[in-house]
C-alpha cells in the first residue's frame, strides 16, 4: 500500500547501479554517499529523477513529512535543501527546456535570497542557466495574461508550487537552500483544464482524470499536445542536468571532505569560488 508520505529514498546499491556508466559520479557516490541534501519536489517523476547519493527526496504531498525532517535537520546530518523540478515561465526570453537558477524566492513576506555559493556551483555546472527571482505561489498559474502580470509585479523569471515552502523552512532551520527549475511552460502557452487535472494528490499524473476532461471538451488536444511535448523536453533537461550535477546536488560537504585525507583529492572536483 503506498503511504501518503511519498518519500522517496533509494539504496546506495541501487545508486551505484544507476551511477555504473559514469566512473566519475560513482566514485564520489562510493566515497560518500551520506545524506546532506533535502531535495523537494511537486511530482512523482521529478523525485525519482532528483534521487541520488546524498540526497533524500519529499514530494509535495508529503510536507508534513519534509518540515519535520527539516526541523531536525543537524542532528539527521543534513546541510542543505532545494527546491528542484519544472516551472512555469514568465520572462519572456524563456522556453521549455530553459534552466532557472533562483537569486532569490519571492513568496508573500518578500524575497527570500539563495545560498549565493551553491547556486554559482549550479550556475557554473550547468553552463547556461539563468539567474533570476523564482516566484513561489500555491496554486497553478495557468494563464499567459496572469503569468505577465506576475511577472511585471513580482519580477520573477519563474514559478512554481514547491520554492517558497524549502525557503521558509531553510529561513527557519537554518540550512542552505536554493532554487533549480527548468522552464515546462513558457509565458505565451495555456495551460488546458485537461492538464490542471492529471496532477494527482498523490503526486502523480491523474490519466484517467485526464481522459475524462478530453472526452467532456476535445477541442483541448492540440494545446494539451504541445503541453505534453513542452513537458518531454523539460524531463529530458531534468535528466541531463541530474546527471551532470551528481551526489549532493552539487553542495560538497567541505568540511567532512578536508578531514577524509587526501586520498579524495583525485575525485572531487574542485569547486569555483563563489
Amino acid at each position: 500500500m503506498t503511504s501518503e508520505a511519498q518519500f522517496v529514498d533509494a539504496t546506495l546499491t541501487e545508486n551505484l547501479l544507476s551511477l555504473a556508466e559514469d566512473p566519475d559520479q560513482f566514485a564520489e557516490a562510493a566515497l560518500d554517499s551520506r545524506r546532506l541534501v533535502i531535495a523537494f519536489v511537486g511530482m512523482a517523476f521529478e523525485a525519482r529523477i532528483a534521487a541520488g547519493p546524498g540526497v533524500s527526496v519529499f514530494a509535495r504531498n508529503a510536507r508534513r513529512e519534509l518540515a519535520a525532517t527539516a526541523a531536525n535537520a543537524a542532528r539527521q546530518g543534513y546541510r542543505g535543501i532545494i527546491s528542484f523540478g519544472v516551472a512555469g515561465g514568465l520572462a519572456a526570453h524563456l522556453r521549455a527546456g530553459d534552466w532557472v537558477v533562483a537569486s532569490s524566492v519571492v513568496e508573500a513576506q518578500g524575497p527570500i535570497k539563495t545560498d549565493a555559493a551553491w547556486s554559482r556551483r549550479l550556475l557554473d555546472a550547468i553552463g547556461d542557466a539563468h539567474h533570476a527571482p523564482i516566484l513561489g505561489v500555491d496554486t497553478p498559474v495557468a494563464e499567459p495574461t496572469t503569468k505577465h502580470e506576475l511577472h511585471r509585479t513580482s519580477g520573477a523569471a519563474a514559478v512554481d508550487m514547491e520554492s517558497h515552502i524549502v525557503a521558509r523552512l531553510a529561513a527557519a532551520h537554518g540550512l542552505a537552500f536554493t532554487a533549480l527549475r527548468v522552464i515546462v511552460d513558457p509565458v505565451e502557452r495555456t495551460i488546458p483544464p485537461s492538464a490542471l487535472v492529471g496532477m494527482g494528490a498523490d503526486s502523480r499524473a491523474d490519466t484517467r482524470a485526464i481522459l475524462r476532461e478530453l472526452i467532456a471538451r476535445p477541442h483541448q488536444l492540440p494545446l494539451l499536445a504541445r503541453v505534453t511535448w513542452d513537458a518531454f523536453i523539460a524531463r529530458s533537461a531534468m535528466q541531463r542536468v541530474r546527471r551532470l550535477l551528481g551526489p549532493h546536488f552539487g553542495l560538497i560537504d567541505l568540511p567532512s571532505a578536508a578531514m577524509a585525507g587526501e586520498e579524495l583529492a583525485p575525485v572531487l572536483r574542485p569547486i569555483a569560488p563563489a
